[in-house]
């Protein structure tokens, strides 16, 4: 395999979903195991740094840079096995997230972990930031699904690590006890997955979605904890949008006459292997908190789901599109993946806005998931001033969200856009555990340079 250093190569690996533009100084795009695990050993004897990327979907520049070789593993895209009786999947780790999840429903099976850009995400992008999404408030995030992975080391040895069977353990410490648990959310830095092996349920017979629109954010995010905590309906995703975002996907969906005047919208879905939904329990908790049961949308059967999950995804792919004109002049978008506990939403929002007034600039566009007490925000900066200020924004509503018991990533990971915030969350001994782990691991420093560090 020979290392691709034109330009016009190396260019077209130079950008993420992040909006940022790192150019590698050579390319890599191995055709299998072995491939990878030779240039693995290659670099790690040049003294070099490989940095992998699957789809580059990334949001935080963790499949980009501008040091040593770019990695792409697309090519390693093969659905390897399904086995329906134990309800495992193993796949390569360029398989495309959806493509993984269309061919375990043929198996009558689901595939749970949900990144929102299931359609161009990939299997290991999905390991490496331990991905999550709407579907994660009922199924989780990643992490819990993955069985067992292959892992390509820093100096080109391939390993299988597999979880523990046992439901006694008392040997070791408990961060030796599960290897798996080493490269899941590593971003890359501590090894190469090339092959992971997934935990499947059982597909449901029926999954209905209702997008609710409401007259403030107040009723919207009272209908999230209300549904969150009550017993007559099961949800298995609480999705909110504010205002701004319920006009992207009224848009999508080229009717203007959808959900006008909303101030926000709730999207929610429930699954069962009842032939209906119990429309009514949701009819009334959506009256009983405000909603515009009159306006109400639902969504059945695979084809419908899609376009509602379509529409969802136009809020960031517009936030994109505002972005795009600015990316040469130093700007970009900048989106929050915060977290708190869900009751401390509300009041982790109001302390963003704050900030934002404090600063002069415009409030964040709003959305994501409400259920998980993890929204979105998002801004477009149109050059390097505008950029500096709406970070220091983000700055400052962090140091809530810290207050209030939150995460400054709750699941696109740290990358190289969010480290300067990482020591908020973790302190000196946690570091140190963590650079315990990268030198046992990746003692040369080969892997992913200014990711995470």
């Amino acid at each position: 395999m020979r290392a691709a250093t034109d330009r016009a190569v190396r260019a077209s690996y130079a950008r993420d979903a992040s909006g940022m533009t790192m150019l590698p100084d050579d390319v890599l795009r191995p055709r299998d195991e072995q491939d990878v695990s030779e240039a693995l050993a290659a670099a790690t004897a040049a003294r070099g740094t490989v940095t992998v990327a699957g789809a580059q979907t990334s949001t935080t520049g963790a499949s980009i840079t501008d040091r040593g070789a770019l990695m792409s593993l697309r090519a390693l895209d093969q659905v390897v096995r399904i086995d329906v009786e134990r309800r495992t999947v193993r796949a390569s780790t360029g398989v495309i997230v959806a493509d993984l999840r269309r061919a375990c429903a043929e198996a009558g099976l689901l595939f749970t972990p949900d990144p929102t850009a299931d359609e161009s995400s990939t299997v290991g992008g999905a390991v490496a930031c331990n991905a999550s999404g709407a579907r994660s408030f009922a199924y989780g995030a990643t992490r819990p699904h993955v069985l067992a992975l292959r892992v390509a080391h820093a100096d080109g040895r391939a390993e299988e690590y597999r979880r523990p069977r046992i439901a006694k353990n008392t040997a070791g410490y408990l961060a030796a006890q599960d290897p798996v648990d080493w490269f899941v959310g590593s971003e890359g830095t501590l090894g190469v997955v090339l092959e992971a092996e997934f935990s499947l349920l059982p597909l449901p017979a029926r999954t209905t979605g209702l997008a609710v629109p409401f007259h403030s954010e107040a009723e919207a995010l009272a209908f999230v904890a209300a549904a969150r905590e009550g017993t007559t309906v099961r949800p298995r995703c609480l999705e909110y949008t504010d205002a701004e975002a319920t006009g992207f996907m009224r848009r999508a969906a080229d009717d203007e006459a959808w959900a006008r005047g909303a101030q926000a919208m709730v999207y929610t879905e429930d699954s069962g292997d009842e032939p209906e939904a119990p429309l009514e329990a949701w009819l009334a908790l959506i009256e009983a908190y405000g909603g515009q049961a009159d306006d109400l949308r639902v969504f059945e059967g695979e084809t419908a789901l899609r376009e509602a999950r379509r529409l969802r995804h136009a809020v960031p792919a517009a936030m994109h599109e505002r972005a795009a004109p600015f990316l040469s002049k130093g700007g970009r978008r900048v989106s929050t993946d915060w977290a708190v506990p869900c009751r401390e939403m509300t009041a982790a929002l109001e302390a963003s806005r704050r900030a934002a007034d404090a600063l002069g600039i415009e409030h964040a566009v709003t959305y994501g998931h409400a259920g998980d007490g993890h929204p979105h925000q998002n801004w477009v900066a149109r050059d390097p001033d505008e950029l500096r200020v709406r970070e220091a924004c983000v700055e400052r509503t962090l140091h809530e969200v810290i207050a209030r018991g939150g995460t400054v990533a709750a699941e696109h990971g740290i990358g190289k856009l969010k480290k300067r915030w990482l020591p908020m969350q973790l302190g000196p001994r946690q570091y140190a555990v963590m650079r315990a782990l990268k030198a046992a691991l990746d003692p040369a420093g080969v892997l992913a340079p200014g990711n995470l560090w």
